[in-house]
């Protein structure tokens, strides 16, 4: 591929000449002898540098063959022409974009197979060149879409579903679009979603065929899994945030959620409704779907394991005017914020007849994922007002058993959630560390401090009022 030099001579004159009659020799069947004489002249043009000339040229003689409908000469000519000593890269790049023009119309009057020559011959006059990766990649995402196709129709020639989805997903992945500098933004950022898209169809494929009780490091649908978390980093939230971008955000997160949703991260889920939910087309939509966006937020943030930020995130939500619209969802937060025992048996007969009709909770595991995060609830309540308890005791007030309370005691231990240690010859339980006398020297200094702060201003305040009272004496 060569770029302009300075132009020797102007062909337009000839050109002009040319084409009317080139036209006018393949109407009467001698389509082979039209290209040839553009070809002649083509050649001349390009060692003359007249771009110009060439692409015209170029276009005139693969629209010759396009429009005879003989597609072999169609494929033949832009391979031709586009390893031609010295050709220009605005030529190829004029020639290649008006054969894509043309796949549409191909596929549905000549059918599949030629349509899928054309795709072909595309692919391999694009492949490696910097200057074609833009229409190389919307010739493969075509390509993907088909295989696709044959994933959900499949046709007695076609291979099995499962390798025509895998296909499908491996060519849109070898398409590295993040540094294409010719692709627009938003035609990039679709490209990404639509790799992510089929990324996950083709894990949840692999990991239905995989027993998930022996899936080893990697096995069925991870390595697409960790593909879908890497695209994710590769999509501008910030550009998302457009109004114009509403569509493409709305179908991020919808990927993002399903994403979290298989490896169980629910705060993750819920920071992903929030941002569906301040979409402003969705926030404005309070009794559709800004309301189950709401209460998505609310059902995942619920479920997620506690820490700094889960505490964080669900007292901000409890703040928000929003939602005390919510009634139930409401009165579920503010039992989690509020630092008393909530007992299970009662949350299930208040919660459990409309929670469990939900999507969320209609699945069992996370009405379990829902009892655990209530049993951690009331172990940080009794952490909080209890320095010592019985186990007896802890178990009634948790509704376990005595190695249920045990196992979700070492749980909080191991995740830094409270301090305790289990006396099991005494059946007690302590939340109270052991301080070193470090400590306990460090605070009695401290309450010193304050005890000694406290006499002096109490001093200060007797001595202002006798001074008081003897002005008032002396004054009578």
């Amino acid at each position: 591929m060569a770029d302009p030099k300075k132009k020797e001579k102007d062909f337009t004159t000839e050109v002009d000449t040319l084409l009317p009659e080139a036209q006018s020799i393949a109407k009467s069947g001698k389509l082979q002898d039209a290209v040839d004489k553009l070809l002649v002249l083509e050649k001349q043009a390009r060692n003359a540098s007249d771009l110009q000339s060439t692409t015209r040229l170029v276009t005139a003689a693969v629209e010759l063959c396009y429009e005879a409908r003989d597609y072999a000469a169609l494929n033949s000519n832009i391979n031709v022409l586009s390893k031609k000593h010295g050709q220009f890269k605005a030529t190829v790049q004029a020639m290649v974009e008006k054969a894509i023009g043309w796949l549409e119309e191909i596929r549905q009057r000549e059918g599949t197979e030629k349509w899928l020559e054309l795709v072909e011959t595309l692919r391999s006059v694009t492949e490696g060149k910097i200057f074609l990766e833009t229409p190389r990649a919307r010739v493969t995402l075509l390509l993907a879409h088909y295989h696709e196709e044959l994933c959900k129709n499949p046709t007695p020639k076609s291979p099995p579903p499962k390798e025509s989805l895998q296909t499908a997903s491996d060519l849109l992945s070898e398409l590295q679009v993040e540094t294409y500098s010719s692709m627009e933004r938003r035609e990039k950022t679709k490209f990404l979603l639509e790799q992510m898209r089929l990324l996950i169809a083709v894990a949840r494929q692999k990991d239905a065929e995989v027993d998930k009780d022996k899936k080893e490091s990697l096995a069925g649908g991870d390595a697409e899994w960790v593909k879908v978390k890497v695209g994710g980093r590769k999509v501008n939230e910030e550009f998302l945030k457009e109004k114009e971008n509403e569509e493409l955000k709305l179908k991020y997160y919808d990927l993002m959620i399903q994403h979290a949703l298989h490896h169980s991260a629910y705060l993750d889920v819920a920071k992903y409704y929030e941002k569906v939910w301040e979409t402003p087309s969705i926030k404005e939509d309070e009794n559709g779907k800004g309301q189950a966006a709401l209460e998505h937020i609310v059902y995942y943030v619920v479920l997620a394991p506690h820490d700094n930020e889960q505490s964080d995130m669900l007292h901000h939500l409890f703040a928000d005017p929003a939602l005390s619209k919510l009634e139930l969802q409401y009165n579920l937060v503010k039992c989690f914020t509020t630092p008393e025992l909530m007992r299970w048996p009662g949350i299930e007969s208040i919660y459990g007849p409309f929670l469990r009709k939900t999507p969320v909770f209609s699945e069992d595991a996370r009405w379990e994922d829902l009892h655990t995060r209530v049993i951690e609830h009331n172990v940080r309540v009794v952490a909080q007002y209890y320095t010592r308890i019985t186990l007896p005791r802890l178990t009634a007030l948790l509704d376990l058993t005595s190695q249920q309370t045990e196992e979700t005691l070492s749980r909080l231990v191991v995740s830094g959630t409270i301090w305790a240690r289990i006396d099991r010859p005494a059946g007690v339980v302590n939340f109270k560390a052991k301080r070193s006398a470090e400590d306990v020297m460090n605070d009695w200094s401290s309450d010193m401090q304050k005890l000694l702060g406290l006499v002096e201003k109490a001093w200060m305040g007797m001595n202002a009022a006798q001074a008081a009272q003897s002005r008032a004496k002396a004054s009578t």
